[in-house]
């Protein structure tokens, strides 16, 4: 399926730090491949080269690159304005797009774009952002920017992966609760992009369909309600998320091998 003037929907990709758009591609590939088909997937590099060691060397070659550098506490950022008006740039330059999927630090400043453009801060030419797809991401800590990005529930569809052993595991759960009515699809690993069991892949591919269904850019159809927990059925154990947003959020536990 393509969207308006028969274009097929793009989805901007951003990667983890200190990686590259090379390896998020290699990461996502472990999905079914029928869940984004009909999408053209981009996977940019990040602006600026990696300042220190990689997680994945002796893993997936270099080079390895991050969007921005941040404290110990992450509540400083070195180069966000930077990072934020090269990525503007590039949407503008290839875009439209209709959605952003990210993993880890390119989740995070996924959410960022995309909370930024809903309060008019940034991409305002821009067709809206109608959906993000979040695997271990957060919230931004400084004030100043938590003021604007979530001042208001996100109205784009969103789903969010979330691993059970991350150590981003509460600050992805906060990073769904900025987003209205978010989809949250939990996973017994830790920190990485998931290898996806039966039960999330069609949930997953529930998702994408209901964004291919859409009749135009920016227009929501996720209109009700809904919590749901849904068991895999491979026989290994179950994951006992918290659940969050006051029964606002469609939740899905993920059982894999």
């Amino acid at each position: 399926m393509e969207g308006e003037n028969g274009r097929k929907l793009k989805i901007l990709c951003l990667h983890g730090f200190r990686t590259s758009g090379s390896f998020i591609k290699k990461q996502i590939s472990k999905w079914d491949p029928s869940i984004f088909s009909q999408f053209h997937l981009e996977f940019p590099d990040g602006k600026f080269p990696a300042g220190g060691k990689s997680d994945i060397e002796g893993i997936f070659p270099p080079p390895y690159f991050e969007w921005f550098q941040f404290d110990k506490d992450f509540t400083v950022y070195t180069n966000l304005d930077e990072c934020i008006s090269y990525l503007t740039e590039y949407i503008i330059a290839n875009g439209p797009f209709d959605g952003f999927l990210g993993f880890s630090q390119g989740a995070t400043l996924s959410a960022l774009l995309i909370g930024y453009q809903a309060q008019g801060k940034l991409l305002k030419e821009h067709p809206p952002i109608k959906f993000l797809v979040s695997i271990s991401g957060s919230k931004f800590r400084d004030p100043s920017i938590c003021d604007v990005a979530y001042k208001d529930p996100i109205k784009a569809k969103s789903v969010h992966f979330i691993g059970e052993k991350d150590w981003l595991k509460i600050p992805s759960e906060e990073l769904a609760s900025a987003f209205d009515k978010p989809l949250i699809i939990r996973h017994p690993q830790g920190h990485t992009v998931p290898r996806l069991d039966e039960v999330s892949t069609g949930q997953l591919q529930n998702f994408v369909a209901e964004i291919l269904s859409q009749p135009k850019v920016g227009v929501s159809i996720c209109e009700h309600e809904s919590k749901v927990e849904v068991d895999g059925t491979n026989g290994d154990k179950g994951v006992n998320g918290v659940e969050i947003n006051q029964g606002n959020a469609e939740t899905v536990e993920v059982v894999q091998a």
